[in-house]
């Protein structure tokens, strides 16, 4: 794979110049998007907003997005890991920052959290926006059971939903061709629960095949290990994650050498992307954000830019 397409976004210059008239940057942050496709544009007005306080970004198209080159259904979580740790040393060398982290939205906030763990040296701060800090497999039955009962599944229908997916999770990870679990589902195809359960990112072979390479990352796990402050923003109202849950696996997981300079918000009134669900029409996603998301964010980073 080659190069990604990236951006740099830096003080006082909303193009992305390294030294604006409010000076060159005090820290960085690389842009982690979440799963599924997405391009350097998923961020909106974020990168803006971080450049008029000093914080210099980079994001980029995901692999096979925008002008990105690659696909990101065939990485695993080491190869985004590894693919944000490059994208932090491109920032460090371009921004000129010493100071810099990682922000990671959903996924990106496991991919967040590995890159750290795998380089201590190398990741000053980590910021996980709706991440969650339970295994792939528990996050994903949670959604699909959240969504079945949403929808109005009776609860057999729901169980009956679950069972297939525990079943295609357990034979994915055991090692199943991909092909032959997605060529199975097609018998399931008149159940009530089968475009939920079944649908994307269920869909085709090369996204269960994404799936069953991240079905052995345990988050739990890594965060003892964690070398730097950490910042976690959760939406009260997210579906996506089992945010109670979370909040009991930081509280006792967390290394205590940082307790003084980590962060734990849980926002009202608002989902994953931190914004209300459903998103108010006809208004950008970047100005319906929960109000206090960046103040949040940008006390953390001057905490650990000082």
């Amino acid at each position: 794979m080659g190069p990604l397409n990236a951006v740099l976004c830096t003080p006082g210059a909303a193009g992305g110049a390294a030294d604006g008239p409010d000076g060159p940057a005090r820290a960085g942050l690389v842009l982690v998007d979440g799963s599924g496709p997405a391009t350097r544009d998923a961020w909106q007005g974020v990168p803006g907003w971080l450049a008029e306080r000093g914080i210099a970004t980079l994001r980029h198209d995901k692999p096979g997005c925008g002008g990105s080159p690659g696909d990101w259904r065939e990485q695993s979580f080491a190869d985004r890991a590894a693919e944000a740790l490059a994208a932090l040393a491109t920032l460090r060398k371009q921004a000129g920052v010493e100071r810099a982290g990682l922000i990671g939205y959903s996924q990106g906030g496991w991919v967040a959290l590995l890159a750290a763990v795998n380089a201590p040296d190398r990741v000053d701060h980590v910021v996980t926006v709706g991440g969650p800090f339970v295994g792939v497999e528990e996050q994903r039955r949670t959604l699909l059971a959240r969504v079945m009962r949403r929808t109005g599944l009776s609860e057999d229908a729901v169980e009956a939903g679950l069972a297939w997916a525990d079943e295609r999770a357990a034979r994915l990870g055991a090692g199943a061709d991909p092909a032959l679990v997605h060529a199975e589902q097609a018998r399931f195809t008149g159940e009530p629960w089968h475009a939920v359960v079944c649908g994307p990112p269920y869909d085709t072979p090369q996204t269960l095949a994404f799936f069953a390479r991240t079905l052995p990352f345990d988050p739990p796990a890594l965060l003892p290990f964690l070398p730097c402050p950490i910042m976690a923003f959760f939406g009260a109202d997210d579906e996506h994650v089992p945010v109670e849950r979370s909040l009991e696996v930081l509280g006792a997981r967390l290394p205590a050498r940082h307790r003084g300079r980590n962060g734990i918000a849980v926002l009202p009134g608002v989902g994953h992307m931190l914004h209300p669900v459903p998103p108010r029409p006809g208004i950008a996603l970047f100005d319906q954000l929960s109000v206090g998301f960046l103040p949040l964010l940008g006390d953390f980073l001057e905490r650990v830019a000082a």
